[in-house]
């Protein structure tokens, strides 16, 4: 029996004007403002990609298990998912494994569509 998920989308919406991008991030109540094509080139760099599809893929239980499969330092893929959170495409969700409780980054988007209007 399928499941009817709601879809979670965040719109990206570029902007040429006058020579410059501008871009918003839109998702549910926020929007996030990019002044500079910079910022939204970070965002959406290969390796978050990368961290976005084994999320999806392999649902790790924690940040430490997802920077082994990714064969990453831990440092970098945490820093990675903060920006990835900020922005709305995951959350974490409290695990308790015996004694100990971590957190797993789970993915909360199911779409992102980028458009641009020149």
């Amino acid at each position: 029996m399928a499941t009817n998920k709601k879809t979670k989308i965040r719109y990206v919406d570029v902007n040429v004007q006058s020579g410059n991008f501008v871009s918003k991030l839109l998702g549910e109540n926020k929007s996030h403002d990019f002044s500079d094509i910079k910022l939204l080139r970070s965002l959406l760099s290969n390796e978050k990609a990368r961290i976005l599809n084994t999320l999806k893929s392999k649902n790790p239980l924690s940040i430490y298990a997802l920077s082994k499969m990714l064969g990453r330092d831990f440092k970098s893929v945490r820093e990675d998912i903060k920006v990835l959170e900020r922005f709305g495409f995951i959350e974490f969700h409290a695990e308790k494994t015996g004694k100990r409780e971590s957190l797993k980054p789970v993915l909360v988007i199911n779409r992102l569509q980028i458009m641009i209007d020149i």
